[in-house]
């Protein structure tokens, strides 16, 4: 079992858009692995490859007692909406409420590059909302309204982890 380290908002990693996989071989069955083990550990929804410092188009879930991956995800639904608080494990010990749609679906690929689709309300919609922009490069502050989104980054920077490097 090998739980990776998760990598800190202002890592270049998680402001990059990620490759998609095109060769599946031990490696992706490897980085697979490595992020179900990751997402396992108690209080973790998902982790996203460039939170391991993997800039490939994969992620993990474990919402609720439902747990998997996904490769090459795409975000190909959304409806209704929601408000509420969003953590990242990329920003730890800091939460701010953050509009998402109530109901999403990704469809990607499995191990064996066949079709696979994930979907869900509430946490489960967030959680493939949440991992599917980490793949874009985008971190859930940056889905933060204005003023939220200031005052969350001073609060950012007010913490050891960031000037420390975690």
């Amino acid at each position: 079992m090998t739980i990776r380290p998760i990598r800190r908002f202002g890592d270049p990693v998680l402001r990059t858009v990620t490759d998609p996989v095109t060769v599946f071989d031990d490696r992706i069955v490897s980085l697979v692995t490595d992020l179900l083990d990751t997402v396992s550990e108690p209080g973790r929804a998902g982790v996203a490859a460039p939170q391991i410092g993997v800039s490939l188009r994969a992620f993990s879930y474990d919402v609720n007692g439902d747990k998997g991956y996904v490769i090459n995800p795409e975000l190909v639904e959304t409806a209704g909406e929601q408000d509420g608080e969003e953590g990242c494990l990329s920003v730890p010990g800091l939460s701010y409420p953050t509009r998402r749609a109530s109901y999403a679906k990704v469809r990607g690929v499995d191990l064996r590059n066949e079709p696979v689709t994930v979907e869900g309300h509430d946490l489960m919609a967030r959680c493939l909302q949440h991992e599917t922009d980490h793949l874009d490069g985008v971190v859930y502050l940056q889905r933060l309204e204005a003023e939220r989104r200031r005052a969350a980054l001073k609060e950012v920077r007010a913490t050891d982890w960031f000037w420390n490097g975690g």
